[in-house]
This record gives C-alpha cells, sequence and structure tokens, in this order.
C-alpha cells in the first residue's frame, strides 16, 4: 500500500510525563511498549542513501518490509511517500533482499509506544541516545494541534530521521559505533548540542 508518511519529531526530556498527558487527554494505547529492531538495507555503492531513500526491514511483534522516499523540502512537518507491509517470515526477507544484491547498511533499535488521538498516531520511542516523540497524522495541521494539547515547544521540532541523528552524533563524538544500538552506545554521554536539537518538553 502506497501513502505519504506525514510526521514531526520531538526530542522529549520526561517520556513518562509525556505519556500521563497523553492518558488524560484521553489517547487510546495501541500498542504497548515494544522493542524493534531495524534493517535498513542499500546497493553496495549506497544509491539509496545518497538519493535520501530507505529500504528497511523491521522486526517487533511482526515483520514489515518499508520503502521510503526523500522528504519534500521546505515543509513544517517530513513528508515523503511511504510503501509498507507485513511479511510473514522475516529470514526470508533477509535472504530476499540479499538475492536482490542490497546489503545491510546499519542497524538500529528502539523500544516503541503508540497511541491514537484525534485521528493522529503517536508513538513515544526510547533510543540508545535518548527518548523521543513522534506524531504522525493526515495533515501537518492535525500534528500542530496534538503538540500543542502536549505543550511542546512547536520550534523546538525535529525532521531528522534517527539515523541522521545517529551520523550527526557519531561524528560530533568521533564514535567508531557502526550500529545504533544500546550496546554500542552503553555508557556514552551526550547532550542536545550534540544531536543538533533541543528538548520539546
Amino acid at each position: 500500500m502506497s501513502e505519504q508518511e506525514i510526521e514531526v519529531k520531538f526530542y522529549i526530556r520526561d517520556l513518562p510525563g509525556l505519556e500521563n498527558k497523553l492518558q488524560l487527554l484521553g489517547a487510546d494505547l495501541s500498542q504497548s511498549r515494544v522493542h524493534e529492531t531495524n534493517f535498513r538495507y542499500d546497493t553496495a555503492d549506497g544509491a539509496l542513501s545518497s538519493a535520501r531513500r530507505v529500504l528497511r526491514l523491521r522486526q517487533d511483534n511482526q515483520t514489515h518490509l518499508t520503502y521510503k522516499g526523500p522528504a519534500m523540502e521546505g515543509q513544517e512537518v517530513s513528508v515523503r511517500q511511504e510503501i509498507e507491509f507485513e511479511v510473514s517470515d522475516f529470514e526470508a526477507a533477509r535472504h530476499f533482499l540479499e538475492a536482490l544484491g542490497y546489503r545491510l547498511s546499519i542497524m538500529y533499535e528502539k523500544y516503541r509506544t503508540t497511541y491514537e488521538i484525534s485521528g493522529v498516531t503517536m508513538v513515544l520511542d526510547e533510543l540508545p541516545y535518548g527518548t523521543f516523540a513522534e506524531i504522525e497524522g493526515p495533515d501537518p495541521n492535525s500534528i500542530q494541534i496534538i503538540a500543542a494539547a502536549l505543550r511542546l515547544n512547536w520550534n523546538a521540532r525535529c525532521l531528522e530521521s534517527y539515523l541522521g541523528l545517529f551520523l550527526r552524533l557519531r561524528a560530533r563524538l568521533n564514535l567508531d559505533a557502526t550500529h545504533l544500538s544500546f550496546e554500542a552506545l552503553k555508557g556514552v554521554g551526550f547532550s542536545p548540542e550534540d544531536l543538533g536539537i533541543e528538548y520539546a518538553d
């Protein structure tokens, strides 16, 4: 299924506090906290990354194969084409991608909790370098309304991908971590400035 992904991220200092606000607003829990592992694939020469395109295999309670096109320029939120569907066999999907000539370029993991509220999806993400809230909706206005209801600073929104932030952090701190995993960043100290963003709560 092909559709547009319209979303924005916020770097969050107090994720439990934000979750409490969501619950007070009447948000419905659609997915309890789950560990998620993402495998991003590319060609040998990195053609997908160079074109800002994403080919990803994700595993949590299910397995999904995802394609994302480049984000549109000059938007208040991230707007990009997304094609995603469920696959029944994770290992078969890996072999399928490798048989087509794609190679694993990077692995990243997180814990994710998902809520639905007023027609938008709100996810609470725990990554190795901090916690985030991601709001995805049918249009920028719907997203901004929920951000305001949660008292998130709209000017602190982040349009960068999690991997983009990781690459920035890796360069800033001269890290040799190949993958964005909790083990790889264990014991590493970092600040919002290292990520090039600011807290929104």
